[in-house]
């Protein structure tokens, strides 16, 4: 058991970080935002237009959990500070533990806030639009590709956060060839953008009839979610779209009608499809907003590029394969930008990925200085 002194140097060190945390949220700021929201929330004509008052409603909730979360954090440790005090006075050993068991616990969740506040990106905030791909390994590769979308769904799952599938290509063998889905919630960009680039399965194919080991690849891409004030205009004179029927296992009653749509860009030659929306005015709206989120990453990264090209850094800072997930001869998963490993991929693969995402937050706040 922690002396009395330990405990209080560790209450001290969380103080100091919760300060630096609020300092970075800025509290009045936001609560300010909160005001002007409900304000807006309150007017009798707020649901005239439909998409500004969700727009209005989802901010405003965000904002307070936000708030909440922070002001919580700040009740609870400010508790503990005068619970030590008393402790100590009245030679409570087990109000002692209490507070150190209470530390545990409170500990791990500020340090999960003081990663928010390594999200300072553009568009950091904004909700996050996944797309996943099989790549290299064939059936495996579909496969795998289905493993990780069900590891993002489970991710989000573990923290509330709702999604949105908005796309779902299956492979004729098993797994899927692609899927697009949104998280929202905030920061989700910001959180899950650490996770794009080439992940890579080691293990014995269970699709193998000699049983031997397959190296298979999928692709994950994490782009934010375009906003009305965005401005990315799309002339329809740059658009082709088709529409097809939708497809999946089961024979779903979405499959009866040719209600999927596929967009293409002309000018870049990007395609994006949308199929689970019920009708086809649906799709096309969703499938209009994954292309003007590519649009968007696509004139963000020229930009960025060309600042690196002023800087002298002709080099890309991020590699392209960062995760190993080992099944055979050993069991592990490995980032391989930031080290940080687990011997447990079942886990991970049933959506315990904080761990590795804090890293890769972490990692990228270092490389850029």
């Amino acid at each position: 058991m922690a002396t009395a002194d330990e405990t209080r140097d560790r209450i001290a060190a969380l103080d100091a970080t919760l300060s630096s945390i609020e300092a970075v949220v800025d509290l009045p700021r936001q609560r300010a935002d909160i005001a002007e929201l409900e304000r807006q929330a309150s007017a009798p004509d707020l649901w005239d237009d439909q998409e500004h008052a969700q727009q209005v409603t989802s901010r405003l909730s965000r904002l307070q959990a936000e708030v909440d979360r922070v002001a919580g954090l700040r009740g609870r440790l400010d508790d503990l500070a005068v619970l030590i005090d008393l402790a100590v006075e009245e030679e409570d050993r087990e109000a002692l533990a209490e507070v150190e068991a209470a530390l545990a616990g409170l500990g791990p969740e500020v340090e999960a806030l003081e990663v928010r506040t390594l999200l300072s990106g553009e568009y950091d905030d904004r909700d996050a639009l996944v797309t996943i791909r099989s790549e290299a390994g064939g059936v495996d590769a579909a496969d795998f590709a289905e493993m990780l979308l069900r590891m993002y769904l489970r991710w989000a799952d573990r923290h509330r956060y709702p999604v949105e599938v908005w796309d779902i290509s299956y492979a004729e063998e098993a797994g899927i060839k692609s899927a697009t889905f949104t998280v929202q919630a905030p920061f989700a960009y910001g959180t899950l953008s650490v996770e794009q680039g080439t992940h890579r399965l080691v293990r014995i194919s269970p699709f193998d009839n000699q049983g031997r080991r397959q190296t298979s690849f999928a692709g994950v891409e994490v782009l934010p979610v375009t906003e009305e004030t965005d401005h990315i205009d799309i002339p329809e004179s740059d658009i082709r779209v088709d529409v097809f029927r939708s497809s999946g296992p089961g024979g779903q009653s979405v499959n009866t009608t040719d209600s999927a749509v596929r967009i293409t860009h002309l000018p870049t030659g990007l395609v994006v499809s949308c199929q689970n929306e019920k009708s086809q005015l649906q799709n096309k709206a969703a499938a209009l907003r994954v292309l003007q989120s590519r649009l968007l990453e696509r004139a963000r990264a020229e930009k960025e590029a060309e600042m690196r090209q002023l800087k002298g850094d002709g080099g890309n800072s991020w590699g392209s394969q960062m995760r190993s997930y080992v099944l055979h001869p050993y069991q592990m998963v490995k980032d391989l930008r930031t080290e940080h490993e687990v011997g447990n991929p079942e886990a991970v693969f049933d959506g315990d990925l904080d761990g590795f995402i804090d890293a890769g937050i972490r990692w990228r706040r270092q490389r850029q200085g």
